[in-house]
């Protein structure tokens, strides 16, 4: 006798379920509505329709399945049904990194928000060659680099600042690991080394594309929470000096 395969359960929540990140807090049966962009992506992108199933985040509570019971042109109107996962555990790290051309900045934003930094704080030196960031188009790559990677967690994205405002108000008790190129030669700590023995608050400052100069440098060696770290015997540019510190970081930290 041949025995009837069961039928076998769908995954829940599908794996096809697109993912948002929503500014309104989430909790179980509340209504979500959606506009413009996101609802653009939800009716004509994906084809939503009513009974689907749409992940969305809210940054707080963390990740839920929503229904979608209406798609409109203009609206998609979600109801929020089960919380998956609480919002996930971020270590406390900073990164300051110096302002780069658009698209190499761009980069740095989107694989700091992978690797899971607590937080972005530009810097402007006088060596980069921008001194101004779009606070609407960093937050949207920030979002898009959390949905594709399944976060439940943004950073937080500061406004630029310079240098010295940046050292002048840096907070007491949290470590400022400087990634100097000339920190072997003087003495700096290899990075893995400094962060595997570090506890506590922390922040990494990485440099323009052309480094930081001479007086810049002194000034922040100068500074009594600051530890030159070295990343190794090559220079790196901007945005690579930014992910492989922050790769280091997590990877001593035990987040990996």
């Amino acid at each position: 006798m041949t025995e009837t395969p069961l039928p076998r359960t769908p995954a829940w929540p599908p794996k096809s379920a697109p993912r948002l990140f929503v500014g309104e807090g989430l909790a179980q049966g509340r209504t979500v509505t959606l506009d413009g962009p996101q609802a653009h992506y939800l009716g004509k992108v994906m084809r939503m329709r009513a009974g689907d199933i749409v992940i969305l985040c809210d940054d707080v509570t963390g990740e839920w399945a929503a229904r979608v019971i209406d798609a409109g042109k203009r609206e998609v109107v979600l109801e929020v049904a089960e919380r998956l996962r609480a919002r996930e555990a971020v270590p406390d790290l900073w990164l300051c990194p110096a302002l780069l051309k658009k698209d190499r900045f761009d980069l740095v934003l989107e694989k700091a928000t992978e690797l899971g930094v607590a937080r972005i704080a530009p810097v402007i030196t006088r060596r980069c060659v921008a001194d101004k960031l779009n606070p609407e188009r960093a937050r949207a790559i920030t979002i898009e680099a959390a949905e594709q990677c399944a976060r439940t967690a943004l950073p937080e994205l500061a406004e630029p600042v310079k240098l010295d405002a940046l050292l002048g108000g840096w907070p007491e008790g949290r470590a400022l690991f400087f990634a100097d190129e000339n920190a072997k030669e003087q003495g700096g700590e290899p990075a893995a080394a400094a962060f595997a023995a570090h506890s506590g608050p922390a922040a990494i400052l990485t440099g323009p594309e052309g480094g930081f100069d001479d007086a810049e440098r002194a000034a922040i060696r100068a500074h009594p929470q600051a530890r030159p770290v070295s990343l190794g015997p090559r220079i790196l540019r901007g945005e690579t000096a930014a992910i492989a510190a922050l790769s280091v970081w997590m990877a001593s930290a035990g987040d990996w």
